[in-house]
């Protein structure tokens, strides 16, 4: 697509929305280089798990297998949040001076002025006391790593370190508790002369100190990289903890909140040491298994290039259709969310180019920061990536990737349907046409040259569903995909690719023979450390498994002799041509600029780095949100919770649908869906199995209505930044993204009522199993039997997508002409009918029941019925409208209709 079509926006203002929202430092020089350094070392450290597992080794030619260390889970989660920790201390000011501590010890040192004069001694104490603070704390630039950060990066190192060298007093101090360890005078020993001026810290355990500590940092970092707000949550969890049994046993409806005495070496004990709950409980083992892996994948394939190259693929394909520019944005979007995991980076970065071609295409400002917002937001829960959460709901309903994507992909389609056609009426209702073909890229001829990029996506779905990999190994076979990719593509031009052919093919032969020989790969062969020969189809297949590696050699030794090859397909991220040119200035050889192997490594580099900082603030959400659940499981307040919820709820599934989809809203608002996802599965996942909610329709059910509050006000932070974008009013333009994403509230009510949406089926014996057991995805022979296929699964999905469009309809008040607020009603009843009809109903029984009038439940005959008269009134509707207001044949820009 030409670049003067995104000119409207430029890419420093675009940095500027999200440095507004982010607030993340812009470091340069020395600081610069050490979070690219550290950036660089966590990615390799993941990357290293996910090649060799726990065990820490290298194979060097001649010597054999290095092994450097063998380490446990703990440990590991330790030094994942320990990097988290370093980098959010580094990338995130404690304070800029414009807080209210900061704002009110600046407006008293002013008033002493006033009063005294700036020359009286008082006065200079003051101003020198304000100096020092703000040398010490403050960075109102976002430019300068304060002293502080300093000593909480040391800290933060110390604290990961104690657990790779002292592992063994851990292990013993996890049966014998935190008092049996050593003082901190015994650990420093230098400390020893000074011991007496240590106060109480001679008595305590060297692990009790930096166990709060640590709790402390992960809370300082939430406050910075995350909010406030989250901070004082899970600080008020902790501190419940300690003195929730002082709540009476006997007081109404809170009387269940009372907990056992705990001491604070116990909640440190099971809040830092330990990977059950708790600072490194499974969320954290989650951040270290799926997700930084797959936000590698997403760096990796972002840094290439891709994002541009999905953008143009979606104007391309919709580009020209009435409403193309909305229409394309809602593509783009969804391709971005394979890439990006973050509402706002995916509003940001893909509406710098979507929001601009809207606004001139007709659509109004709000509208169009609302679409992006909303598409975007929707990248969360597209397969097969997903975000963040979609690796929490594997671990906690243990249930494998491949299936929760399964259970995922229709409501997920259902909502990018449904703003669609929203976008499409609005395009009606407006008159709105396309773009002119002249002004997109040629679709065939954009595949030819970019479809390596669809590739990696093809081998993840490969891997997690006809491979039937784990997670972390599809996502690192995949990463090694990406970079044999790139790194061939960046080889091949016309000239070379004779010559990349032929290496390649000689690399292949190579290792094909030294795996028959010798039964190893080429270097080992060579440096006589092979197991033995093997058969041709051994070999052979030995080799097949080792072609990304051979790929990325073949593509590096031509690049060699052709070093200033400029590849005439491959267009790498801006970031990467940036970072090219600065950091050969610095080197002091500009040419290296140029150089096809150079611009290679610095996209490996730049990859790695921007994966480290987007995981950034999902490392330490996830490190802040385990706190939660290890507190209700050190306190026994779990099944508590659950009754006083179900109590709460009075018996009513449809309330307590209610009050998780608003809770979940609230909670969400201003903080990563990852989080509102832990504190509520945590909270309320219990209580909705134990009303029969399939256990994955719960978890997915909680995630959506996380997902919505990142478009909902007054917090509607994805919305905002596609306001700065759109430079339109802020709250309306949430309003909007609201609007545009009902569908995406309603359906998940619709799949907890009816399970075949998500394809889930009861099983045969469900009676006799465990709550969490008694659902299963369906599989291929479960589509033969008529009675499920029909009724559980065909009826309500084509329910819910002729629903979200007599929602469309109610939304945008216009379908083929105008709507009258009471036709708007009733196409909102068709819809609630077609998508949910068991909500209203079981609402209804539920009040009845109340008033004693007897209550009931939903059966399939009444189901098929309502949706029947869904049917009948949406048809009517959609008739009416049609004959009143015709079909428009009038467009826009020239531009041919859907």
């Amino acid at each position: 697509m030409a670049q003067h079509q995104s000119s409207e926006i430029s890419d420093e203002e675009v940095d500027e929305v999200l440095q507004e929202i982010e607030r993340k430092r812009s470091l340069q020089g020395p600081a610069a280089v050490a979070v690219a350094i550290i950036g660089v070392s966590f990615s390799v450290f993941q990357m290293w798990l996910a090649a060799k597992g726990f065990v820490l080794s290298l194979d060097v030619p001649v010597v054999g297998t290095v092994e450097f260390a063998a380490l446990q889970l703990l440990q590991i989660n330790a030094i994942h949040v320990a990097f988290g920790l370093v980098l959010a201390f580094l990338l995130y000011p404690s304070s800029t001076g414009d807080g209210p501590i900061a704002t009110r010890c600046l407006r008293f040192g002013r008033w002493v002025e006033d009063r005294l004069g700036a020359d009286h001694p008082l006065a200079r104490a003051i101003h020198g006391v304000g100096a020092a603070l703000a040398w010490l704390f403050v960075d109102p630039d976002f430019d300068r790593v304060t002293p502080f950060d300093v000593v909480l990066m040391a800290i933060s190192v110390l604290a990961a370190a104690y657990f790779v060298t002292d592992f063994s007093e851990i292990q013993r101090m996890r049966a014998l508790g935190l008092e049996s360890g050593r003082p901190i005078q015994a650990v420093f020993t230098f400390l020893e002369p000074v011991a007496g001026l240590l106060g109480p810290l001679t008595e305590t355990s060297y692990a009790m100190v930096l166990g709060a500590i640590g709790v402390l940092l992960v809370l300082e970092a939430t406050r910075r990289a995350i909010s406030l707000y989250l901070m004082f949550i899970v600080a008020a969890f902790v501190v419940y903890a300690r003195f929730g049994f002082m709540i009476p046993q006997n007081a109404a409806y809170v009387g269940v909140l009372s907990i056992p005495p705990l001491g604070w070496d116990s909640i440190i004990q099971n809040l830092w040491y330990n990977t059950e709950n708790g600072v490194f409980g499974i969320p954290v083992t989650v951040s270290v298994q799926f997700i930084y892996i797959f936000i590698l994948f997403g760096a990796f394939l972002e840094m290439s290039g891709a994002g541009q190259w999905f953008i143009d693929l979606a104007y391309a394909a919709t580009g020209t259709r009435r409403g193309g520019p909305a229409k394309a944005s809602i593509l783009a979007s969804g391709f971005m969310g394979t890439i990006s995991g973050s509402s706002i980076a995916n509003t940001v970065t893909t509406g710098a180019f979507t929001i601009p071609l809207m606004k001139r295409s007709g659509y109004r400002p709000e509208f169009a920061g609302g679409v992006e917002a909303s598409a975007s937001s929707g990248g969360q829960i597209l397969p097969p990536v997903m975000g963040a959460a979609a690796f929490l709901i594997v671990q906690y309903t243990a249930t494998p990737f491949r299936e929760v994507i399964v259970a995922a992909t229709i409501p997920a389609i259902v909502f990018f349907f449904g703003v669609w056609v929203m976008v499409h009426f609005e395009a009606v209702k407006q008159n709105i046409g396309g773009l002119d073909p002249s002004e997109l890229v040629d679709i065939r001829s954009h595949l030819r040259t970019g479809w390596f990029y669809l590739v990696p996506i093809g081998l993840l779905l490969y891997y997690l569903i006809v491979e039937r990999l784990s997670v972390a190994r599809s996502a690192w076979f995949t990463l090694i995909a990406i970079g044999a990719l790139i790194t061939l593509v960046a080889a091949y031009s016309d000239e070379t690719r004779a010559r990349l052919g032929a290496i390649f093919g000689v690399l292949f032969a190579a290792e094909f023979l030294a795996q028959f020989l010798a039964g190893a790969g080429i270097v080992a062969a060579a440096t006589g450390q092979g197991a033995g020969g093997q058969s041709a189809q051994a070999a052979f297949a030995a080799t097949v498994g080792g072609l990304g590696s051979l790929a990325i050699l073949a593509g590096v030794l031509t690049l060699v002799t052709r070093p200033e090859l400029d590849s005439p397909i491959l267009s790498f991220d801006e970031a990467v041509d940036e970072a090219s040119v600065s950091t050969a200035n610095v080197l002091g050889r500009s040419e290296l600029a140029s150089n096809g192997l150079y611009r290679l490594g610095v996209f490996l580099g730049k990859s790695m780095e921007g994966g480290a900082r987007t995981a950034v603030p999902v490392v330490i959400a996830v490190a802040a949100a385990g706190i939660i659940p290890g507190v209700i499981s050190v306190s026994g307040l779990g099944p508590n919770l659950v009754a006083l919820i179900r109590a709460v709820a009075g018996g009513s599934l449809v309330l307590l649908l209610l009050v998780t989809a608003v809770a979940s809203i609230i909670l969400g608002m201003g903080m990563p869906t990852t989080v509102t996802y832990i504190i509520l599965v945590s909270l309320l996942a219990p209580a909705l199995t134990s009303f029969g909610v399939p256990l994955l329709a719960a978890h997915l059910f909680i995630l959506y209505f996380g997902v919505i509050a990142d478009i909902t006000p007054p917090v509607a932070v994805a919305a905002y930044a596609a306001a700065g974008v759109a430079k339109s009013d802020a709250f309306q333009t949430g309003i909007d993204a609201f609007s545009l994403s009902l569908n995406k509230a309603i359906v998940p009510f619709a799949f907890v009522l009816s399970p075949g949406i998500v394809l889930l089926r009861r099983k045969a014996n469900a009676d006799e199993l465990p709550v969490r057991e008694q659902y299963r995805v369906v599989q291929l022979s479960d589509f033969a039997d008529p009675g499920f296929a029909i009724f559980e699964v065909l009826i309500p999905v084509l329910g819910v997508f002729v629903g979200v469009v007599a929602l469309a309809a109610t939304v945008i008040g216009f379908v083929y002409g105008p709507l009258s607020r009471t036709e708007r009603a009733a196409f909102a009843v068709s819809s609630l009918l077609l998508m949910a009809p068991g909500l209203a109903v079981s609402g209804l029984f539920d009040v009845t029941g109340l008033l004693g009038l007897g209550g009931g439940e939903v059966t399939l005959a009444m189901d098929l019925g309502l949706r029947a008269v869904g049917v009948v009134l949406f048809a009517m509707l959609l008739f009416t409208n049609r004959q009143r207001g015709g079909v428009p044949t009038e467009q826009s820009g020239g531009a041919e209709p859907t």
